[in-house]
């Protein structure tokens, strides 16, 4: 069953982020505040 995650914004600025790398499997168990996965945002300048 799919399940829609919402990405918080990481800076004030951000306006989109590229998934780098899962850090879950399918079918593994969650909990709110897991690290699920790793986010590559815009860099301040």
């Amino acid at each position: 069953m799919a399940t829609e995650i919402l990405m918080p914004a990481l800076s004030p600025t951000m306006t989109e982020g590229n998934l780098v790398k899962w850090l879950v499997v399918q079918g593994d168990r969650v909990e709110p505040g897991d690290v699920i996965a790793e986010i590559e945002t815009d860099k301040a300048t």
